[in-house]
């Protein structure tokens, strides 16, 4: 797996996705800062949700033989499952959010898409 590659552009869609979302438009120049700066902690936060649940996943199964496709048919459908979930209960429970639907939204498309990138990578 090459993770470094795999966290960056997972952060860049989950950048992407979160301001795509909310609007807001890039006319101000404070506002190109702000997404530019955004990137920081949003790095760190789908770094940490992708090697400590999507990572480990396939780290585990891979210690009982498993192929990086066997491990995706078997485990996604059921995270993908749960993710959706808590991100339908975040994005109700505050109430349609602008914010909550772009943050939950984002996190539950990055995460989708991250299982993808790990499963389909030649490099281990």
């Amino acid at each position: 797996m090459n993770i470094r590659n795999n966290l960056a552009k997972s952060c860049v869609l989950a950048a992407l996705v979160f301001w795509i979302i909310t609007g807001l438009g890039f006319e101000e120049s404070n506002m190109v800062l702000l997404v530019l700066v955004s990137f920081i902690p949003i790095f760190f936060i789908a770094s940490l949700v992708i090697l400590s649940t999507i990572c480990s996943v396939f780290w585990i199964t891979e210690k009982n033989g498993l192929s990086k496709t066997q491990v995706y048919k078997r485990y996604f459908p059921y995270y993908a499952i749960f993710t959706f979930g808590i991100a339908a209960f975040g994005i109700i429970s505050t109430n349609f959010s602008i914010f909550s639907i772009a943050f939950f939204s984002s996190a539950f498309i990055t995460t989708s898409q991250s299982w993808i990138w790990f499963a389909k990578n030649k490099q281990v």
